[in-house]
């Protein structure tokens, strides 16, 4: 198995996607849309699912924090999450990657004040 933690948590993703029977190396376009969708709204419900875990509803005075489930919740997100960059053909390098470089521009963002949206300082993640 990979020794970097986020490679390894990528190899197993992808043996639990085979074993599920949801093989993302010869998937066509239709078939990734189609499975980017079913892991947008299953992050949809883990988020909503999330939510719960917390006191949000400021009317109802017999909620509680599950700081415990909300853990859980995140950790089902993080598979969804890996489940879409599979299907993008994204490796764990590849969002590595990619994170540094989209930090760098948030930083700049900020450093900027980001007073104005421009799609371009994207263009090359």
């Amino acid at each position: 198995m990979n020794n970097d933690r986020l490679g390894e948590i990528w190899e197993l993703q992808e043996k639990l996607n085979l074993r599920i029977g949801v093989d993302t190396s010869s998937m066509t376009d239709e078939e990734r849309v189609k499975w980017v969708l079913n892991y947008c709204r299953a992050m949809t419900q883990e988020l909503a699912e999330l939510t719960d875990s917390v006191p949000w509803k400021w009317w109802a005075k017999y909620q509680k924090f599950d700081q415990q489930n909300a853990r859980v919740e995140v950790v089902d997100l993080f598979h969804f999450l890996i489940s879409i960059a599979q299907v993008l053909g994204m490796s764990a390098d590849d969002i590595h990657q990619a994170y540094l470089k989209k930090n760098e521009v948030n930083f700049k963002r900020q450093d900027s004040g980001y007073t104005t949206k421009d799609e371009n300082d994207s263009k090359h993640i």
